[in-house]
C-alpha cells in the first residue's frame, strides 16, 4: 500500500491590481482533493465542505475580504487516501455539508476529523497551497506560488 506524507503552504495572498480578497486553496499535486474549511462566525463554529479540487488548481472557499482571523483546513485525497490534518477536533460528513457547532460530531450523526490552523493576522485574503511528499522520504519541492 502506498502511502503518503503530505504537507500544507499557507501564503499570504499579496495584492496585485487583478487580485480579489478571499480565502483559496491550490493543490499542488496530480490527484483530485476534497477540501472542508472550519471557521468562527457570528452565530458561533462553522465547517462546510466539500470542495473538489483537480491536481494543479485553484479554489476559492471563501470570496470577499477575510472577516475572521484564523480559518482552519482539512483536507483528503480522494485518489491515493492520503490527508492534510492537523489538531483541531471539527465535525464533517460524508456528502456535502454546512455544520454548526463543533460539539458532539458523532452524537449529531456527523464525524470528526482533525483540522489545521492557519493565522491569517490581518491580511484580507490568503491562499494554502497542498503538496506532496513520497512515503519513502523523498523530498518533493514545494511548488512556489505567489499571492494572487
Amino acid at each position: 500500500m502506498l502511502g503518503l506524507l503530505l504537507a500544507a503552504i499557507a501564503l499570504p495572498a499579496f495584492g496585485t491590481r487583478d487580485a480579489h480578497a478571499d480565502f483559496r486553496v491550490c493543490n499542488g499535486t496530480q490527484s483530485l482533493v476534497g477540501v472542508a474549511i472550519g471557521y468562527r462566525a457570528a452565530a458561533g463554529w462553522v465547517t462546510e465542505g466539500w470542495w473538489h479540487i483537480a491536481g494543479s488548481s485553484c479554489k476559492t472557499l471563501i470570496e470577499g475580504p477575510l472577516a475572521s482571523r484564523y480559518f482552519y483546513l482539512y483536507a483528503e485525497d480522494a485518489e491515493k487516501g492520503g490527508r492534510w490534518d492537523g489538531t483541531i477536533n471539527m465535525c464533517v460528513a460524508e456528502k456535502e455539508f454546512k455544520i454548526n457547532g463543533v460539539k458532539d460530531c458523532f452524537a449529531r450523526g456527523f464525524q470528526r476529523a482533525g483540522f489545521q490552523e492557519y493565522d491569517t493576522g490581518e491580511q484580507t485574503s490568503w491562499m494554502v497551497q497542498l503538496t506532496g511528499e513520497a512515503a519513502n522520504g523523498a523530498d518533493a519541492a514545494p511548488n512556489g506560488t505567489e499571492g494572487q
